[in-house]
């Protein structure tokens, strides 16, 4: 007990009285009692070695399944080579590498999940959360929490799990490995002087892809975009698809005072109607959204956009220059013709960063 300022006594409240609450008694809670971790269930693999063997072999079986199934992918890809002549061969070649790469996935990871369902030790712990710090202590802790860890994975101790799961995950990046072989062309390892030259030549008619229908200048107006392929192109017989990749071409037509033309460029287009490259100079993807407001084209793989008015100027994204410009013209019956080849190399700007090409 203690006294006020005015000699009155002040009572101190101890964990024994009652609270009053809204008119209502509310009693003292008491503590909870720590029930304690649950009775551990060992797994069948704990207390059987016979079933733990069985695992065991399942598990490695599965890792060694999708080393098989990782070398299947790499021998699908020149057993069901793709035919620069044959398109459908594309489906067999993806069908086959992708199975094999995928069931390889699969495989290495039922293995490793099966691996920690039960042949891991699932014993249950608990550890006061405290301040960790860099004591010597705590580093012959940590050592010894590896060690335990070690010991309960059966990593080194079971040496035929570890080995197949090392060897599977070796090999499961060779497939990816062995498609880099797509980037070297033995025919012409000169990227820039093969991307410089196209089917494009004076007096080349644009036609339409892929009818292969010629286009009059008429047939063009203010605002149509048309998908252009230079004419012959359907009749190559070794390497179109090739080709076509090379010279394929965006036309459009513009109202003729909107165009930003250099004094060596006023004469590349025909009345307002310009054309362009629809290989984007970032990686290659086809530029083939055409916004008839603003005159912009834009490149849906990485957001590059270039301004039709301006010789395809890169306005934004990673594309490192402008598209090229295809000098066209009209033939005697009105047709629209080519007057050259583009004048630089079409494609990705990466192919000229090699210092002995002099083009």
């Amino acid at each position: 007990m203690a006294e006020d300022e005015h000699g009155g006594e002040l009572r101190t409240a101890n964990s024994s009285d009652r609270a009053v609450d809204s008119g209502t008694l509310v009693e003292p809670a008491e503590p909870l009692e720590n029930p304690g971790l649950p009775d551990h269930h060992h797994k069948v693999t704990d207390v059987d070695p016979k079933k733990e063997k069985n695992a065991e072999r399942v598990v490695t079986a599965l890792f060694w399944v999708s080393l098989a199934f990782s070398i299947f992918a790499v021998l699908a890809y020149f057993i069901w080579p793709i035919d620069r002549e044959d398109i459908t061969s594309v489906r067999w070649n993806n069908m086959f590498v992708g199975l094999g790469i995928a069931c390889g996935m699969l495989a290495l990871g039922f293995g490793a999940v099966a691996w920690s369902k039960y042949l891991m030790k699932d014993e249950e712990m608990s550890e006061a959360r405290h301040k960790t710090g860099g004591s010597p202590a705590t580093n012959k802790r940590v050592a010894e929490i590896f060690q335990q860890a070690n010991e309960e994975s059966g990593f080194t101790r079971r040496k035929l799990l570890r080995n197949s799961l090392i060897t599977a995950v070796l090999a499961l990046p060779l497939p990816g490995i062995v498609m880099f072989r797509d980037f070297y062309n033995a025919n012409n390892p000169k990227p820039v002087e093969l991307m410089h030259e196209t089917l494009w030549d004076a007096g080349v008619r644009l036609v339409r892809d892929p009818t292969g229908t010629p286009i009059k200048a008429s047939d063009v107006t203010i605002g149509s975009a048309f998908h252009v392929i230079p004419d012959g192109l359907l009749e190559v017989e070794h390497g179109m698809l090739n080709e076509k990749a090379k010279a394929v071409v965006l036309l459009m037509r513009l109202p003729e005072e909107s165009l930003k033309e250099r004094e060596d460029r006023k004469d590349w287009s025909y009345h307002g109607i310009v054309a362009y490259s629809k290989v984007c100079t970032h990686v290659g993807c086809p530029v083939a959204l055409y916004e008839q407001q603003t005159h912009h084209l834009l490149c849906p793989c990485h957001q590059s956009q270039f301004d039709v008015t301006d010789h395809c100027r890169v306005i934004f994204g990673p594309a490192g220059r402008p598209l090229p410009q295809l000098p066209i013209t009209v033939d005697s019956e009105g047709y629209l013709i080519a007057q050259s080849d583009f004048h630089e190399p079409v494609g990705p700007t990466f192919w000229e960063r090699r210092h002995d090409y002099n083009v």
